[in-house]
């Protein structure tokens, strides 16, 4: 059976789903794999919140690079205020970490972008959780190095992403366009995993 397309009905209305949770839906089980690898880590031991963020890193620096190859700042003006890479990389530089970088793929078109948005903006949820739990962590090395984990805290980036996603709804006339690149982009992630 064919993928039904945005474009035959309103995506502004109460009975059709929103591209958030047709992304939810599409990547539940890539999003489910990725936290059982990622689950597998103490992170309140250095070394393995180290792994942690070197997985990370792995994915996150060269999907960002993409996002800016495509032009995401047409997208999110405030891009800047969102990219991670540099956070990420001083809790590396400050725990002796290392990312083996991935080949992340081109994103062709908005919806490409806003794919893989999906993605590492929705990632920040987790890491709101995780920041508690790190928070409670005895070793210094862990609970001081968490620019990454704390990245955005206290503003309201998630919400005025899922704006901007919602607001690309009526212009997209297949769902794969944009499901495909979040696919691609959690793949990236658990692939940098399974390299640990």
């Amino acid at each position: 059976m064919p993928t039904p397309h945005i474009a035959d009905r309103s995506c502004l209305t109460r009975q059709s789903p929103t591209l958030r949770s047709i992304l939810r839906d599409a990547t539940a089980a890539e999003h489910a794999r990725l936290d059982a690898q990622l689950g597998a880590l103490d992170l309140c031991k250095a070394a393995e919140y180290c792994r942690f963020l070197e997985i990370n890193a792995a994915a996150l620096l060269p999907l960002e690079q993409s996002l800016v190859r495509a032009s995401v700042r047409d997208i999110l003006p405030d891009w800047h205020d969102r990219a991670r890479s540099r956070a990420i990389l001083r809790d590396l530089a400050r725990l002796g970490g290392t990312p083996r970088l991935l080949n992340a793929p081109a994103l062709p078109d908005r919806f490409a972008v806003l794919g893989t948005l999906y993605v590492l903006e929705g990632s920040r949820l987790g890491a709101a959780y995780l920041l508690r739990k790190i928070r409670q962590c005895s070793d210094s090395v862990v609970s001081d190095n968490t620019a990454f984990l704390v990245h955005g805290v206290g503003r309201p980036l998630w919400p005025s992403f899922l704006a901007i996603l919602e607001s690309h709804c009526s212009e997209l006339a297949d769902e794969n366009d944009i499901i495909e690149p979040a696919r691609r982009a959690f793949s990236l992630f658990r692939q940098a995993a399974a390299l640990s």
